[in-house]
């Protein structure tokens, strides 16, 4: 190819497939989580965000979690994004990564925002990353087998493209729907107070066995070589859409007991 032709390309397409692999629930599916959480801060909460933020909205900062793995001073905080478990596994039971993992990383944020000791330096970067965290937590495939990482060793295809089942439940179910993160969260199921108060009852750790189900059932649901397209998203785009409201549902209540 050209030089000069190579030049006028935009960076993200030059990027895309590595890109992609990058980033989990994708930047949509990020921020719909956060956009979707705003809408139910209390608000004292959401003053006390603003100021930490400096005015940036919970959608604009969902993302930052995953910017900052280019950064290789950041490196120890890539096991906060996952869990490692067997189907069959509790959390409580599971084999835990000595190194930390999804809960480790969303306990020690709320730990940080809590502390009055905590500079604001601090706080904000945690904050930051509890957005994202509680975003994650809500993705099946963020709950998944080691050995096959998640299901980014599960390859399969879709629409004809090759990828895996990891970035099918990250990106592909919600690009394909095409719509904006603002349509998605604007089209959210109307919840009922005792539907939100439903949501919002347990602990992180029960909220990760609970989705762990799901996990379950994605693994059941394709075989290493599939290609999957219009009916996997028939089947599957409403429990995408489903988690991304609990998430944030949850992330506001998470920032309602530390800010409000």
């Amino acid at each position: 190819m050209n030089l000069k032709l190579i030049l006028l390309i935009p960076f993200f397409l030059l990027t895309k497939s590595t890109h992609e692999e990058a980033f989990f629930w994708g930047q949509n599916g990020h921020r719909v989580t956060g956009k979707i959480a705003e809408n139910h801060l209390t608000k004292k909460a959401k003053k006390n965000i603003d100021k930490l933020l400096k005015g940036k909205s919970l959608a604009f900062v969902s993302t930052y979690a995953d910017e900052i793995k280019s950064d290789r001073k950041y490196n120890s905080y890539s096991v906060w994004h996952y869990v490692n478990m067997g189907l069959e596994e509790s959390y409580e039971a599971s084999e835990k990564n000595p190194e930390g993992d999804l809960v480790v990383g969303i306990d020690t944020c709320i730990k940080v925002l809590k502390n009055e000791q905590s500079s604001e330096e601090d706080k904000v970067f945690h904050l930051k990353m509890l957005i994202h965290l509680i975003g994650d937590l809500h993705q099946p495939m963020h709950i998944g087998r080691k050995e096959d990482k998640g299901g980014n060793d599960v390859q399969v295809q879709w629409f004809g493209q090759g990828t895996n089942l990891h970035s099918v439940w990250d990106t592909k179910i919600i690009e394909d729907f095409n719509m904006s993160y603002l349509e998605l969260a604007e089209n959210a199921d109307q919840l009922s107070k005792g539907q939100i108060e439903s949501l919002q009852k347990g602990s992180v750790v029960d909220w990760v066995n609970e989705v762990h189900k799901i996990t379950n059932d994605v693994y059941g649901s394709v075989k290493s070589g599939d290609k999957l397209s219009y009916r996997y998203s028939y089947l599957y785009l409403e429990t995408v859409r489903t988690q991304l409201q609990k998430g944030g549902v949850r992330l506001a209540k998470v920032l309602n007991d530390i800010f409000g």
